[in-house]
C-alpha cells in the first residue's frame, strides 16, 4: 500500500456509529496506522411504524443515525479529511430501509461543511426485528440459496410489509441496508448497489450465480423492483457527488460491506485465525479454504452459516443474537428495579459496578442460558436460570454467570473442537462489548483453549477503510 494514502472507514452499527481515518504504514506493505477515530451513540430506536409489528418490531430513525455520522465526521481533524482518497462503508447486516429515487436526501451547508440530510426515507427495520413469526416464515417460498431466511432479514421484512402494511411500500421505489443508503447518497446513485455480503444477509440470494431468486420472488408477488443491483465487494460504487465535510468532491466510495466481513478483514491476519466479535450481538468466524462451496439447500436448524467474504470465498459464522444486548437488558432491568424502589442511578454506573463485582467473583455454580432473543436456528428458545442457591445470588455471581452464559451459548453453536479441525490456531477478539468487559475476556479464554489477542473497538470502520486502501494499492500496482 502506498504510504501517505489516507482512507475513511465508516461503520453504521446497531447502537453506535464509528469512523476511522487510516493511513498505509511506511515501509510495511500490509501495515496501517489509525490516524484518528470517533464513535457516537446512535440512540435511534423508535416505535415500529406498523402497529401490526407489535413489541417485536425493531426500527431505527435514519435521521438520528445520519446525525451521529455527521457528529463523528465533524470530530475528525480537518487537515486529515482533506487528504482522504477513498471512503469505505460498512454497517449492520440483514436490515432494510426504503427511499424515493432522487429524493432520498438533501445537501445543505452544515456550518463549515456540506452535509446530507435524509428526506423521503422510511425507518430502518433492523436485524433485531422479530415481527416475522415461525408460522409466517414457514408460509414463505423456499429460497434457492444455501442460507435460510429468518426474521429481521430484508426480504422477509418486505414480505411481511407486503402482507400487513402494503401502503407503507407505496411511497418508495428502492430499498437497501442503511450503509447502501449512505453510499447511494454520497455518490448520487439513482439505483443502489449492494455487495453479495449484504445481499446474502437479506435472503433469497444465490451466492453461486450472484443473483436474486427473481423467479421465485415474482411468483410470490414480491416487489422485485425494490431489490438493489449487485456489485463485487471491494469494488467502487461511485464518487462523491459533492464535497463532504473536508473530503473533496469526486472521492471514490466503495460498495458497502457487511460489518461482520469488515471486522474480520481488519483482524484476521492468517487463515488460521478465528475472529470473535462481541458487540450488540456475537459472531464467531473462521475462514473456509479457497474453493469451498456450501450445500445448495438451507438448513434452518444449523447453528453455523456460511457467508460470502471476498474473492468468492466464505466465512463460517456462528452468529448469536445474544451478546452485549443481553448485558444491556440486564442493566436496564436493574435500573428499572431501583427506580421502582425510588432510587435513581445511571446505567453506566450499574454496568461498571457489576463488571467490577463479577471480576472479583471468579467462579459460580449459577447457570444462565442468556437467549432472551432466541437464536435464528432456535427461534423459540428463551432464557433461563438454573442451579440457583442462596449463596449464588450476589451481583458478582449473577453477572459472572451471565457473561459465562453468553460465551457458552456461542461455544455450543461452534465448539473449539470444530475450530481445531478447521486448522484454527488463534482467536482474535473484537467488538465494543468485549473490549470493555474483562469478565467476558476471562470467559472467552476459559471456553476456547487457544491464544487470544484483541483488536480495536473500531474494527469494522478500520476494515472498511483497509478494503479501500487495498483497492488503491492494487490500482497503483497495475
Amino acid at each position: 500500500m502506498a504510504a501517505g494514502s489516507v482512507t475513511l472507514g465508516i461503520d453504521l452499527g446497531t447502537t453506535s456509529v464509528k469512523v476511522a481515518l487510516v493511513e498505509a504504514a511506511p515501509g510495511d506493505p500490509s501495515g496501517f496506522v489509525v490516524l484518528a477515530s470517533c464513535a457516537r451513540a446512535a440512540r435511534a430506536e423508535v416505535a415500529a411504524q406498523s402497529a401490526a409489528a407489535g413489541p417485536q418490531g425493531q426500527e431505527q430513525d435514519v435521521r438520528r443515525i445520519i446525525q451521529a455520522l455527521n457528529e463523528c465526521l465533524a470530530a475528525l481533524p480537518r487537515q486529515q479529511l482533506r487528504k482522504v482518497c477513498g471512503i469505505g462503508v460498512s454497517g449492520q447486516m440483514h436490515g432494510v430501509m426504503f427511499w424515493k429515487t432522487g429524493q432520498g436526501c438533501e445537501w445543505t451547508e452544515g456550518g463549515a461543511a456540506p452535509v446530507f440530510e435524509p428526506r423521503a426515507v422510511s425507518q430502518l427495520v433492523t436485524w433485531q426485528d422479530g415481527r416475522c413469526s415461525s408460522k409466517f416464515l414457514a408460509s414463505l417460498p423456499q429460497p434457492e440459496s444455501h442460507l435460510s431466511v429468518a426474521t429481521g432479514f430484508g426480504c422477509a421484512t418486505i414480505f411481511w410489509l407486503l402482507k400487513n402494511s402494503p401502503e407503507s411500500l407505496k411511497s418508495y421505489d428502492v430499498a437497501g441496508t442503511i450503509h447502501d443508503y449512505v453510499v447511494a447518497m454520497l455518490c448520487g446513485l439513482t439505483r443502489p448497489l449492494m455487495s453479495d455480503q449484504n445481499a446474502a444477509s437479506w435472503g433469497y440470494f444465490n451466492t453461486r450465480s450472484q443473483s436474486w431468486n427473481l423467479e421465485i420472488l415474482r411468483a410470490a408477488g414480491f416487489p422485485v423492483h425494490l431489490l438493489p443491483d449487485i456489485a463485487e465487494p471491494g469494488s467502487m460504487a461511485g464518487r462523491t457527488s459533492c464535497a463532504w465535510f473536508e473530503i473533496p468532491k469526486g472521492t471514490p466510495v466503495g460498495v458497502a460491506l457487511g460489518d461482520l466481513q469488515a471486522s474480520v478483514y481488519s483482524c484476521m491476519a492468517q487463515r488460521t485465525d478465528a475472529v470473535l466479535n462481541i458487540s450488540t450481538s456475537v459472531q464467531l468466524v473462521a475462514s473456509m479454504p479457497s474453493g469451498f462451496q456450501p450445500a445448495q439447500t438451507p438448513d434452518p436448524t444449523a447453528p453455523v452459516a456460511y457467508f460470502p467474504y471476498f474473492h468468492r470465498t466464505y466465512l463460517a459464522v456462528a452468529a448469536s443474537l445474544n451478546g452485549g444486548n443481553v448485558l444491556a437488558t440486564f442493566v436496564h432491568m436493574l435500573v428499572q428495579w431501583m427506580a421502582d424502589l425510588g432510587l435513581e442511578v445511571e446505567e453506566s454506573t450499574v454496568y461498571s459496578r457489576m463488571i467490577q463485582a463479577a471480576a472479583q467473583q471468579r467462579d459460580t455454580c449459577l447457570t444462565i442460558t442468556p437467549t432472551v432473543l432466541g437464536e435464528r436456528h432456535l427461534p423459540d428458545q428463551l432464557a433461563s436460570v438454573t442451579r440457583i442457591s442462596s449463596s449464588d445470588l450476589s451481583l458478582g455471581h449473577v453477572t459472572r454467570a451471565l457473561c459465562r452464559g453468553i460465551i457458552q451459548n456461542l461455544h455450543s453453536m461452534l465448539p473449539f473442537q470444530q475450530l481445531r479441525e478447521w486448522g484454527v490456531e488463534r482467536v482474535i477478539g473484537s467488538g465494543s462489548a468485549l473490549s470493555r468487559n474483562e469478565v467476558l475476556k476471562q470467559e472467552v479464554q476459559r471456553a476456547f483453549p487457544f491464544p487470544v489477542s484483541y483488536g480495536q473497538d473500531v474494527d469494522a470502520a478500520v476494515g472498511a477503510a483497509l478494503v479501500m486502501l487495498q483497492r488503491n494499492f492494487n490500482q497503483q500496482e497495475s
